[in-house]
């Protein structure tokens, strides 16, 4: 007696993603001012004519995508047992077919054209006139597959919505539920990268300058300050994901992220990213000055042409990270009524020029060590470049030191320390961990986030405390 066909659905089920959304997001990124006609696409042909478009606009890396591992092996074992394996999916056809011929396991391939958007009862009734009602098992995920599942012999839940085995249960035909468990809280944590926000201590350098360390108003205004540039930069973070789908999947850990992973939805990322970004700009405008939010929104505009362009051009791509460090220096001078002064922006500038091209520089190095030749994903730069983002880095970083010197000279400075000269003990020190962070990058040894090495290097952390001794001294 020959067996059931057995029939998978895509999106949700044996990708662990949403590819109309994958799609409609790398569109967005190639074609920003031409987003609006993704809206007019849906409105004016339906569904099924904005998934043609966007399959004859977006090419899709197959090869790259987070399928379902534990689902892939079951269709497998069945496949050696004689099953016909069907891919019936909502996704358009151009997608679903490059899918099947990557995999290699299936043997028939139903799915949307551009007259018909093979999802829910679309989906139902084709299965239906191909292998007649209760003829076939189905593999789904959905709310839309349960009146597939209706008409299944047998039903298969995998990676459920929620409510979605309860209610499939009630057909009394569940087979079997494929259900991963997922560390949800800890996805998003590491998604919103709650540890780069060390970087917004920045915030606080105009107060430790200014010395106003004592005045507890001014405290609270830099913790709302804090946390608003915290919750801005996390929706900048989870755009970029997004955005960077396709590079990130590339990557040897970004593949790991929880949305290039497919363990977190890319629809609750966009969903997540204007909640974060209203919130910021809200508590930012109600509780703070607006010169800071006013630099909270370049900030954002800036990473966000970053993320889609600049990031792509090289040396411009360094700068704009060395400015999106230093804008936070700015904010913090808004928050606390100080005055942006030449010292600190030359200093800034040039510090985080130089932390930049150590970011840079430690993406070489792992693309050269690989024996790569080519331009990195989604950079502007080649192995063969490495020299010379070295001698940039460690050019930059040493001018830092220079700036620091000359700030000792300065009259204003004997104005606000009584021992100025002690500040000089900096200078050695910041020539030690400048020179000490490069020479670590050079070997290999470096975070592709020099902030992120920094925070758990325990020498790093033992010179920021000595940094801030020696300025406490002079004080």
């Amino acid at each position: 007696m020959s067996l059931c066909p057995l029939v998978i659905d895509l999106d949700g089920t044996l990708l662990n993603s949403d590819l109309l959304i994958e799609s409609g997001v790398a569109f967005a990124r190639a074609e920003p001012f031409k987003v609006f006609s993704l809206l007019g696409w849906l409105v004016s042909c339906g569904k099924a004519q904005l998934k043609e478009q966007l399959a004859l606009k977006v090419e899709v890396d197959v090869t790259t995508l987070p399928y379902n591992a534990q689902l892939v092996e079951f269709i497998e074992e069945e496949r050696r047992k004689g099953r016909e394996i069907v891919l019936a999916t909502a996704t358009h056809r151009l997608y679903a077919e490059q899918i099947a011929t990557h995999l290699g396991i299936f043997d028939r391939v139903i799915a949307t054209n551009k007259e018909t958007n093979l999802s829910g009862r679309n989906k139902r009734d084709r299965l239906i006139e191909q292998f007649g009602e209760k003829g076939f098992d189905y593999v789904g995920n959905s709310h839309d597959d349960l009146v597939v599942w209706a008409a299944a012999r047998r039903a298969y839940v995998v990676n459920p919505a929620p409510g979605v085995v309860v209610k499939a249960k009630a057909l009394g035909n569940v087979e079997g539920v494929f259900d991963a468990p997922r560390e949800r809280v800890r996805l998003w944590i590491k998604g919103m990268r709650f540890h780069q926000w060390i970087k917004n201590l920045l915030i606080f350098v105009p107060l430790l300058a200014s010395h106003q360390v004592g005045r507890p108003e001014l405290l609270l205004n830099g913790l709302a300050a804090f946390l608003f540039f915290g919750l801005c930069a996390s929706s900048v973070y989870l755009l970029n994901d997004v955005l960077d789908l396709p590079d990130d999947r590339r990557h040897p850990s970004k593949r790991h992220r929880p949305f290039a992973s497919g363990h977190v939805s890319i629809k609750s990322g966009l969903l997540a990213i204007p909640v974060l970004f209203l919130s910021a700009f809200v508590g930012a405008l109600w509780l703070l000055p607006w010169e800071f939010t006013a630099s909270l929104a370049v900030y954002y505009v800036l990473t966000l042409v970053y993320s889609i362009w600049l990031k792509r051009l090289i040396m411009v791509d360094v700068v704009v990270l060395a400015l999106l460090y230093t804008l936070r220096v700015v904010a913090g001078t808004f928050v606390f009524g100080g005055v942006l002064t030449f010292w600190m922006l030359a200093f800034s500038m040039f510090i985080f020029l130089s932390l930049a091209l150590v970011k840079r520089y430690a993406e070489l190095k792992e693309a050269r060590n690989k024996g790569e030749t080519e331009k990195t994903g989604g950079r502007g730069y080649y192995p063969d470049d490495l020299e010379m983002i070295s001698s940039l880095g460690g050019s930059a970083g040493y001018l830092s030191i220079m700036v620091l010197a000359l700030y000792i000279q300065d009259p204003n400075t004997v104005v606000l320390y009584h021992h100025p000269q002690v500040i000089w003990l900096a200078c050695p020190l910041l020539l030690f961990w400048v020179s000490r962070i490069w020479l670590l990058t050079h070997r290999g040894h470096m975070h592709d986030d020099p902030v992120v090495f920094a925070i758990k290097d325990r020498v790093s952390l033992l010179v920021g405390m000595l940094f801030g001794a020696i300025f406490w001294a002079a004080t």
